[in-house]
């Protein structure tokens, strides 16, 4: 191989190089590694590092206080995980939260009653889009945690399966 072959093939491959690292590395950057649910404040905050990333006003179950059953309209508070999603919901699209764990399983065999689950982050039901940021208003779930659609799909791309969820108070 010639030596100008060699030096372009080398230059080539140093670009190559720097372009799918920068790439790999604004996607990483990007991405949250956790997620705080602020349920009093009405807050949903994305969080890099102990970072702020994004947040969003949110509407959380109608009834305040800790979910204790399936049915009393409440959002959990606790640790979890997001461990799928449904880009078809109903909702726009939904990430499951990994309701109920172990404590919330406890806590609803005392209680007598089934601990429900299918607590998600979503965005608005079918034809009530347009409401946008100001469903936000008042309280409306069965114990989720609702955004405009707009804000659902930004936090569709930067939460991945996996990311731990606190909800508190």
């Amino acid at each position: 191989m010639k030596p100008s072959t060699i030096a372009g093939s080398l230059a080539l491959g140093i670009l190559l190089r720097l372009f799918v690292s920068s790439a790999v590395g604004a996607t990483v950057a990007v991405q949250a590694d956790k997620v705080v649910v602020m349920k009093n404040e009405k807050r949903l905050v994305l969080l890099r590092n102990g970072e702020v990333l994004k947040s969003y006003r949110i509407s959380v179950g109608r009834n305040p206080g800790q979910k204790v059953r399936q049915g009393d309209n409440r959002t959990p508070e606790g640790t979890y995980v997001i461990d799928w999603r449904n880009p078809e919901s109903r909702f726009h699209k939904a990430l499951h939260i990994s309701y109920p764990n172990w404590c919330d399983r406890e806590n609803a065999r005392r209680s007598g009653a089934p601990p429900g689950g299918e607590v998600m982050i979503h965005g608005l039901p079918r034809d009530f889009e347009d409401l946008g940021e100001s469903h936000a208003v008042r309280n409306w779930t069965k114990g989720c945690i609702a955004l405009s659609n707009a804000e659902m799909d930004e936090i569709w791309l930067l939460v991945a399966d996996g990311t731990p969820v606190e909800i508190v108070p």
